[in-house]
């Protein structure tokens, strides 16, 4: 009766793989506020809460600055460059190929996105990023969920990139870059 040609099942499925990731980003942009909330009516007034003693523990802390809290109180600027930064992430999630080889860089820019919104949330309601794990042993510079979105994803990427994919798996990128060297030229020409 009804025939479904290849080129709409195909359209249908990359539909419902954006929505999946949406739906992903959500939970994930939900799962760092939550504990961003609970950070600051917890911790913040009982204080501190140890894990493994002399390891790892939970403490409130306020980064007015990026990451390592450089840029301390540059909070408008940070935030500019998240929304820029989030609309090249979002752009370059759109070129990146649907093919079964792509889902992993499809995840971990779903968790990339999510990182870079939740401590955007953070810096245009509060002022400043709510931070709270804090790895004592090595006094390392204390940290958040969204951050872990940020780093294990590059560390994921990095590695995908090193002993998975090959020089032309990352063609499409080109494209994008293409487009800006053809914009330049126009106004280039145009002078």
């Amino acid at each position: 009766m009804f025939k479904i040609n290849k080129h709409s099942g195909e359209r249908h499925g990359l539909m419902k793989q954006r929505i999946r990731h949406l739906i992903y980003l959500i939970i994930l942009v939900l799962i760092d506020q939550l504990s961003k909330y609970w950070a600051r009516t917890t911790l913040k007034k009982d204080g501190p809460i140890s894990i493994i003693s002399g390891v790892l523990k939970l403490q409130y802390h306020e980064n007015t600055g990026a990451v390592w809290g450089i840029m301390a109180d540059k909070t408008t600027f940070l935030s500019i460059i998240t929304v820029i930064l989030t609309i090249l992430l979002v752009f370059i999630y759109f070129k990146i190929p649907n093919k079964k080889r792509y889902l992993p860089v499809h995840i971990i820019w779903v968790f990339i996105i999510a990182g870079a919104i939740g401590n955007f949330i953070d810096r245009i309601s509060l002022k400043y990023v709510v931070d709270f794990i804090y790895f004592e042993l090595i006094d390392f510079p204390i940290f958040n969920i969204a951050d872990c979105y940020l780093t294990v994803s590059c560390v994921l990427l990095l590695i995908l990139s090193l002993f998975y994919y090959k020089d032309d798996d990352f063609e499409f990128l080109e494209s994008i870059f293409k487009i800006g060297k053809r914009k330049e030229k126009d106004l280039e020409n145009k002078e």
